[in-house]
């Protein structure tokens, strides 16, 4: 490997806070075991009371691939079977790190192999990775970093996508193009993941078409190029940005089904954080935990909301969302997903989600209701302790649920225009 690792900057700077921690990343997580990694973990507990106690706590899976052959076992709490009373490992408290699972080592950054070059990203998952990476101007740049501060380099995944595939060869150029978009500071959030909808369209409609791209890789590069030009236009952002605003969409509807979401993780997730805070989020908007009631008027509500956020802290509140899109497209390649625009739906509805939660995150729903006139800085601590727990509960909770994932899966639909118009529709709720 000849260039150097590169790492987001303030991953870089990540340091675990531990039992100081508010709360633990051994509770309300999915925690896969390689079939190598498997094995060096019975080794390494072999002839101590944990080799029974790992055994007793896999949840085997034969048939998955061998990067999931087993999963631990969680307990009915959602808390990891290994996680003693101070809220520390006890595997990693007897042997060490090579005792652990690949995530339980590497989390929250999140290792990538780009052809040569190896890649660390940061999970919003975890608190304290949450307020490095949203908190901070520059927080994401991508800086050269030592080998020896890349977590678990042999686990690094690799980039999804055959040697002819146009995404995978030319996947550089394609996100760089979506980072300068997300950048576009003269739009708003909105605007710009819309833009982003666009541009996946136009490209998936010559590279993920019912009929193969018939170039060479070569050849997808240059046609690459061309379609990615204008999105570099100031007069043809404009145009699609004015279009866009145009658009009149119902915002009810899209707050029904982002409650909706919320309700259905609260039944089932884990961890002592994530009910409270769904609880007072929508008794925040809709009067009550069903949120079954007047949805435009909690739609209205939101808006109220959102535009006195926008206009006491607009800055702050900006930066939140566009770091949190950046971030998305470094830690995840859009090449894991089927088409580029099913990656940037997913993206949209996130964004919505997390929208909506902030906005009905009490604290918040405190400092919209006060009067003007309050210490500017008092108020912005409070909206940056909100946004990092509204960020990091939903990244753990939400965003990689099997049934929300399946959930995203049917509302993308199949592709082409009718998934860039479901785009359009959340990105108006944002």
């Amino acid at each position: 490997m000849d260039a150097p690792p590169r790492f987001v900057k303030k991953v870089l700077e990540f340091r675990c806070l531990a039992d100081q921690c508010e709360d633990t990343c051994c509770v309300g997580l999915r925690v896969p075991v390689s079939e190598e990694r498997l094995g060096r973990m019975r080794e390494v507990v072999a002839g101590t009371p944990d080799a029974e106690r790992l055994e007793s706590n896999l949840l085997p899976s034969p048939s998955a691939p061998p990067a999931e052959r087993a999963y631990i076992q969680m307990r009915s709490n959602g808390s990891c079977p290994f996680l003693d009373t101070e809220r520390l490992c006890s595997l990693h408290r007897r042997h060490g790190e090579q005792a652990l699972p690949d995530p339980c080592v590497t989390f929250p950054r999140i290792v990538w192999k780009w052809g040569e070059r190896v890649e660390v990203a940061g999970s919003l998952a975890c608190p304290e990775m949450a307020r490095l990476l949203l908190l901070e101007e520059g927080a994401l740049e991508q800086v050269p970093g030592p080998l020896e501060q890349v977590p678990r380099l042999e686990a690094a995944r690799p980039l999804s996508g055959g040697p002819g595939d146009a995404y995978a060869a030319h996947a550089e150029p394609i996100r760089a193009a979506a980072l300068r978009i997300l950048n576009r500071s003269e739009f708003s959030i909105a605007s710009r993941l819309s833009l982003l909808g666009q541009m996946a369209f136009r490209l998936d409609s010559v590279f993920r078409s019912a009929e193969p791209f018939p170039g060479t890789v070569a050849e997808a590069g240059e046609v690459l190029e061309a379609l990615l030009r204008p999105f570099d236009a100031p007069e043809v952002l404009e145009m699609m940005h004015r279009d866009f605003l145009a658009l009149e969409i119902p915002g009810g509807p899209c707050a029904g089904l982002l409650a909706s979401m919320l309700k259905s993780r609260k039944a089932v997730a884990r961890g002592e954080r994530f009910g409270p805070f769904v609880h007072g989020v929508l008794v925040s908007l809709w009067g009550s935990e069903e949120a079954t009631g007047d949805t435009e008027g909690a739609w209205r509500e939101y808006v109220t909301r959102w535009q006195r956020l926008e206009a006491a802290h607009g800055a702050r509140v900006e930066q939140y969302f566009r770091h949190y899109g950046v971030a998305q497209w470094l830690r995840s390649p859009f090449t894991e997903s089927p088409s580029l625009l099913a990656y940037v739906f997913r993206l949209v509805l996130r964004v919505a989600l997390l929208r909506l939660t902030l906005v009905g995150h009490p604290e918040v729903a405190a400092l919209c209701a006060a009067e003007q006139g309050g210490a500017p800085e008092a108020s912005q601590a409070v909206l940056d302790r909100a946004a990092v727990e509204c960020f990091y509960l939903v990244s753990r909770h939400v965003e990689q649920a099997p049934d929300i994932l399946a959930l995203v899966k049917e509302l993308t639909g199949v592709g082409g225009g009718e998934t860039l118009g479901k785009a359009l529709v959340f990105a108006k709720f944002c």
